[in-house]
C-alpha cells in the first residue's frame, strides 16, 4: 500500500478502476486499493472503466485472476470460494463439474484443485484453527496447509485400504495433530510414510494386522513414538526388499534378452567385472 501510495501521488493512476453502477451509485469490481490510495490523497475523481453488474459466477471469476493468480491467495481461501463455483457452475452445466471443468472456468490447476479439496474436507475445527495460523505472521505458524493437505491425504488412504479403522479416523486426526505441536511427528512429508504403510496392508493377512497395530501405534497420543520411526523399525527392510525384487527382476529379464541376441559376442571387461560382482553378492545373500 505504501509503494502504490506513493507512485499514485508521483504518477496518478495509471490503470483505471473498474466499476458498475447500481442504484445510482457506483459499486467497485477491481481496484479497491487503488481507491483507498485515491481517498487518502484526498483526489476529487478517479479513471473508470463502467462495466455491466456481473453475475456472481462472473464476480467468483474475477476474483480468482485478480487474487488468486496475481497475488497467491492462500489455498483455503481459495477452497472457499470453488465450493461455491462447484454448485454454480453444476447449475450452469447440468452436471456435476468435473476437474477439468473447474480448471477451465477458474484458471487453477488440477493439482491446485485437489488440495482446495482435501482442506475442505477438514473438520470446522481443524479449518479454523488453520485460519488462527494463517492471521499469524510466517515465522510464527505451526500448522500451514501443507500439514493439512498431507494429513488428510494419508488418512484418506488409510481409510480406503483399511477400512476397519474408519470409526477412528477423527480421533487420529486429533493425535497426529497433538503429536506434530509436540514434535513427536517431525515434518509434514512423514504422513505419506503412513500410506505408504497402509500399502502394504493387501500383501496378507499377517502384514495386514501389522499394519493396522503400527498406524493405531502411532496415533496413541500416551506414547512418543513418530511415524518416521516406526516405519523404519516395522517397514522400511520390507519395502527394500520389494524395491530390490523389481530391480533384480528387471536385471534378469534384461540379462536374459542380451544374452540371446548377442550370444556369440564377447562380454567387455567391465561387463564381466559387474556380472562377477553380482555373482558374488547373489551367493552371499543367498547364504544369509
Amino acid at each position: 500500500m505504501e509503494q502504490l501510495l506513493l507512485s499514485i501521488s508521483q504518477f496518478g493512476i495509471q490503470v483505471p478502476l473498474t466499476v458498475y453502477k447500481e442504484g445510482g451509485i457506483f459499486r467497485l469490481i477491481d481496484g479497491e486499493r487503488r481507491w483507498r490510495c485515491a481517498v487518502k490523497l484526498n483526489m476529487s475523481a478517479v479513471p473508470v472503466l463502467i462495466q455491466d453488474r456481473p453475475t456472481e459466477m462472473q464476480n467468483l471469476i474475477l476474483m480468482y485472476n485478480i487474487h488468486a493468480l496475481r497475488e497467491q491467495w492462500d489455498y483455503l481461501t481459495i477452497a472457499s470460494k470453488l465450493a461455491r463455483i462447484e454448485i454454480l457452475l453444476e447449475r450452469e452445466i447440468g452436471r456435476k463439474p468435473s476437474e477439468r471443468d473447474l480448471s477451465s472456468k477458474t484458471g487453477l490447476a488440477i493439482g491446485q484443485i485437489r488440495r482446495c479439496r482435501l482442506l475442505m474436507t477438514l473438520p470446522e475445527k481443524d479449518r479454523d484453527l488453520l485460519n488462527s495460523e494463517l492471521d499469524k505472521p510466517k515465522a510464527q505458524q505451526k500448522f500451514s496447509e501443507d500439514f493439512f493437505i498431507e494429513l488428510q491425504r494419508s488418512l484418506k488412504t488409510v481409510e480406503r485400504r483399511l477400512p476397519e479403522l474408519s470409526e477412528d479416523i477423527a480421533d487420529m486426526r486429533d493425535a497426529f495433530i497433538e503429536k506434530y505441536e509436540k514434535d513427536v511427528i517431525n515434518a509434514v512429508t512423514d504422513f505419506r510414510l503412513l500410506a505408504r504403510m497402509s500399502g502394504a496392508a493387501s500383501e496378507n493377512d499377517k502384514t495386514k494386522s501389522r499394519v493396522v497395530r503400527a498406524i493405531r501405534d502411532v496415533a496413541n497420543r500416551n506414547n512418543n513414538i513418530g511415524i518416521k520411526k516406526i516405519y523404519e523399525q516395522r517397514f522400511a527392510a520390507i519395502f527394500d526388499e520389494k524395491t530390490f525384487q523389481k530391480h533384480a527382476a528387471w536385471s534378469v529379464d534384461f540379462l536374459e534378452e542380451y544374452l540371446e541376441d548377442h550370444r556369440s559376442r564377447k562380454l567387455e571387461d567391465e561387463s564381466r567385472e559387474l556380472i562377477e560382482r553380482l555373482a558374488e553378492l547373489s551367493k552371499r545373500a543367498l547364504d544369509m
